[in-house]
């Protein structure tokens, strides 16, 4: 599979009274052309910091403090505002979550879609709207919602309009950051369910945003899990699934209720997320982990390729395995005593 996008090293810092914040840290993924790529982890995290800073929306405090985004070979990074204006909604566009706060209170849905097609094609009024009657029909909305003001539609009704409004020039990258927030369970399956049906028929890329693991599980086909600013394992959905490996993600699966088979008693993680002005030495989920080894409050632990998935945890290190085997045969030696 081609990469469209590839993100490597990329660190987000936000200035503060008490110092730097290290939002994201030193973080490198890739996203294959047609490929629908998952960000999972608790609140605060980094993911929409990342999908904010490769859609190059990072305001002041804010700043790239490193590394390079690249889509489809072009340096992001390095752009000037009116260079990425050419790329942005062309090339790439965002579903940022509460539609009602991305929509304009006072503008009907035809016009602003029509304003946004026309800030990038050059067409008539009349060509517009015809462009934004055919993107509420890709959405399932009916055309006559074009003379709607956005509080006269549902809360599903005005998410699918900021889809249709993503999807407007056809880009080859749609970042979605939790474009399901606050909907209830049937709006939100039938958001999901358009969004993979529009991915498959236009073969656009998908940078997904939630927190809610188990939806993440259903629609991606590779996943990311990220903790305190870095990302601490890559799979695939069937891996992930079936053979979490870093403690954090073991977690985060065991948080979450099975719809099917036997009841099982819910396990949250233990403790909080580590202030990022003055992080834990080593690894940073080290204070909560209930797999600590020694190193870990010492040494940060290099993302590595562990059979199918690339985990960033001393379990699979050389030093780690060699702790463990010792212990192993420590408790023999007991045993036998």
């Amino acid at each position: 599979m081609t990469d469209l996008l590839q993100v490597d090293r990329l660190r987000v810092e936000y200035a503060s009274g008490r110092g730097s914040v290290r939002a994201v840290d030193d973080i490198s993924f890739t996203i294959g052309k047609g490929e629908i790529f998952g960000l999972a982890g608790e609140s605060g995290c980094g993911k929409s910091t990342t999908a904010f800073a490769v859609a190059r929306l990072l305001r002041p405090p804010a700043r790239i403090a490193g590394g390079s985004v690249k889509l489809d070979g072009t340096e992001l990074t390095g752009l000037s505002d009116a260079q990425f204006d050419r790329i942005r909604w062309s090339r790439m566009s965002i579903v940022l979550q509460s539609a009602m706060n991305n929509l304009n209170p006072v503008m009907k849905i035809g016009d602003q879609l029509a304003d946004s097609i026309l800030a990038h094609q050059p067409m008539t009024m009349k060509e517009a709207y015809g462009e934004a009657k055919r993107l509420l029909e890709l959405v399932d909305l009916p055309y006559d919602r074009l003379g709607s003001f956005p509080h006269e539609l549902s809360g599903g009704m005005r998410q699918r309009v900021v889809i249709a409004m993503a999807l407007a020039l056809n880009p080859s990258l749609v970042i979605m950051d939790e474009p399901t927030t606050a909907l209830d369970v049937v709006v939100q399956r039938g958001i999901i369910r358009k969004i993979v049906q529009l991915q498959q028929k236009f073969g656009f890329s998908i940078l997904f945003i939630t927190h809610d693991l188990p939806l993440m599980l259903e629609m991606c086909g590779r996943i990311g899990i990220m903790y305190a600013g870095k990302l601490v394992e890559t799979a695939d959905r069937d891996s992930l699934l079936r053979h979490p490996k870093h403690p954090y993600t073991q977690g985060l699966l065991n948080s979450f209720p099975s719809l099917t088979g036997p009841k099982s008693k819910l396990i949250g993680i233990p403790g909080h997320p580590p202030d990022l002005i003055t992080p834990p030495p080593g690894c940073k989920f080290h204070p909560r982990c209930s797999h600590v080894l020694p190193v870990c409050s010492r040494i940060v632990p290099e993302l590595r390729l562990h059979g199918r998935q690339d985990v960033s945890c001393h379990l699979y290190t050389e030093e780690g395995i060699g702790h463990e085997q010792a212990s192993a045969a420590s408790e023999q030696s007991q045993q036998s005593i």
